[in-house]
């Protein structure tokens, strides 16, 4: 019988900022965590990502490589970013195909949000379970899928 190998969440090569809080289980590696945040149990978060001070990562989120959080941020339970859009047909095996998200200061993501490859403008709030296919550029509360602006704020 074969057996499996078997892996274990870490924390690995992470820069820390002040007064960060961590709850077992995370899977953090070459990533950097601003001043006064809090990361919820079994959240990933991947190499080449910046959560600015102050922000919230809630429970079972999955942060990509290439995503860029601002400050005062809250991102909900279940948040799914994603940075691969198999623009071939499957996945990219290559790492420069890979696009980035920018996410602005003060913005709320609700919970089992779908965040696709883009920008979001500071004070942006997105309700729970939306899907943002497109760049977001007024500060409002977007909802649905794909997301799509309720009101002004």
């Amino acid at each position: 019988m074969n057996q499996p190998i078997i892996l274990s969440s870490q924390i690995r090569d992470v820069v820390l900022g002040k007064n960060v809080k961590l709850v077992q289980p995370v899977n953090l590696y070459e990533c950097k965590i601003g001043d006064n945040c809090f990361v919820g149990p079994f959240v990933e978060i991947q190499s080449n990502v910046v959560v600015g001070d102050r922000t919230r990562v809630q429970s079972h989120s999955f942060i990509c490589d290439g995503v860029n959080i601002g400050n005062d941020c809250f991102v909900g339970h279940g948040v799914m970013f994603v940075n691969d859009l198999f623009s071939n047909g499957g996945p990219a095996g290559d790492r420069n195909a890979w696009k980035t998200t920018t996410i602005g200061n003060n913005v709320s993501i609700g919970s089992n949000v779908t965040m696709l490859p883009v920008t979001v403008c500071d004070g942006a709030v997105i309700g729970a379970g939306a899907v943002v296919t497109k760049d977001i550029k007024i500060k409002g509360v977007y909802a649905g899928n794909p997301a799509k602006l309720i009101r002004r704020l």
